[in-house]
């Protein structure tokens, strides 16, 4: 769905900015110029906008059971069983 509408906003953008611009080959129309580039400038923060806040692609996290090892423990200058992660 959001790519989509970025695509629309990018098309319309673009169409806006075509139709200001190609009315008249005229050095005297600069005005039609001036509003082509400035609505792709704010066509562009828009999409720029929407690409920045967009989520993160979904990560898949390796899949993780509880184990009980024995780990040295400092305190107690010895092997003590404790529940550590690993890799299922």
């Amino acid at each position: 769905m959001k790519k989509t509408l970025t695509a629309l906003v990018a098309a319309g953008t673009l169409a806006v900015s075509l139709a200001g611009s190609a009315t008249d080959a005229s050095a005297q129309r600069s005005g039609a110029v001036a509003a082509g580039v400035a609505a792709g400038f704010i066509g562009g923060a828009i999409v720029g906008s929407a690409i920045a806040n967009s989520r993160p692609a979904y990560v898949v996290e390796p899949r993780t059971c509880l184990v009980e090892q024995p780990v040295w423990s400092p305190r107690y200058q010895a092997y003590v069983m404790r529940p550590v992660r690993v890799a299922c």
